[in-house]
């Protein structure tokens, strides 16, 4: 990526910030990160290397035709701790942009918080949009069941004989012939 300031361009490198650091006077740097100079490598050209090393330590042929599990396993360790040293880095980066920010425009920070509250409550009401959804369908199935459970009396017999055995149903029953 371009020199983006630490992260972003038209931004200062990230060592190369006024008397104390990125906050301003009298607060420290960014720990651990070196002064960038026009040539050298971001924050994010870092984080981008470590990454690649880390998979390049598992495919690597020295490791995959190694027999001395200690030794890539060793390997493999320090490229995912340099990974993770790097991604620390970047996250109080942006943690320190945060903060920068808050304390510059706070207006923007609450505009943020309105716009995550209202895409949070777009989300629930989706969701609930969805359950009712399904509630409405298994009330549908449920009463769907119940109709199909009924007394036969309810409802009329399926064939061609349904009219006369309804009919003969509510005829009195005929007398016994006495032998």
């Amino acid at each position: 990526m371009a020199s983006m300031g630490g992260m972003f361009a038209g931004q200062q490198p990230s060592g190369a910030h006024p008397v104390g650091g990125p906050g301003g006077p009298n607060q420290p740097g960014f720990p651990g990160v070196a002064a960038s100079t026009p040539g050298s490598h971001t924050l994010v050209d870092e984080l981008e290397a470590a990454f690649e090393a880390c998979f390049a330590s598992l495919v690597s042929q020295d490791y995959v035709n190694g027999t001395d599990q200690e030794e890539i396993r060793t390997g493999v360790d320090q490229c995912i701790q340099k990974f993770l040293d790097v991604a620390r880095q970047t996250e109080c980066f942006f943690l320190q942009k945060r903060l920068q920010l808050s304390v510059q425009k706070p207006e923007q920070v609450v505009k943020e918080d309105v716009s995550e509250l209202r895409n949070e409550l777009q989300r629930k009401e989706l969701l609930v949009q969805k359950h009712l959804s399904k509630l409405h369908h298994w009330q549908q199935v449920l009463e769907d069941v119940s109709v199909q459970h009924r007394k036969p009396s309810d409802l009329p017999p399926p064939g061609p004989l349904a009219f006369l055995e309804q009919a003969s149903a509510s005829l009195p029953p005929a007398p016994l012939k006495p032998n």
